[in-house]
């Protein structure tokens, strides 16, 4: 998320909130948001989002998301909110709105659902 220039907001139990700003080192030939930004925010929320619902000391791993591109993503900000349908002990399944910002009025323009799986007992990457 770094890497982007996301950052987080608001995260409450089964809820988080990732932020970006759109700029050029995110943008496609048209000058709207990447969908590959707006993907990996999504992805993030809806994950850390599950995470917030596993045990202690346990890691997330999507398993799968599928994501729909409704409009164009342009405007002062992009917001994705990650929420938590059902937690499971292995597997959760999440989604995540991002909303367009200009002006105070939100626009939706991307909605992902996503299947992540709780991971124990991996310390780094590579083991």
């Amino acid at each position: 998320m770094r890497t982007l220039g996301a950052t987080l907001g608001t995260v409450a139990p089964g809820s988080v909130e990732i932020a970006l700003a759109p700029g050029p080192a995110v943008s496609q030939q048209h000058g709207f948001v990447h969908a590959g930004a707006v993907s990996a925010i999504a992805d993030s929320a809806a994950g850390y989002a599950a995470l917030s619902l596993m045990p202690p000391g346990a890691g997330v791993l999507t398993t799968e998301f599928k994501i729909n591109l409704v409009a164009p993503a342009a405007g002062d900000r992009l917001v994705a909110r990650g929420r938590v349908v059902k937690a499971g002990r292995t597997l959760t399944l999440a989604q995540a709105e991002v909303f367009s910002e200009r002006d105070g009025a939100e626009r939706l323009v991307a909605l992902l659902t996503a299947t992540l799986m709780t991971v124990q007992g991996r310390d780094g990457i590579g083991d």
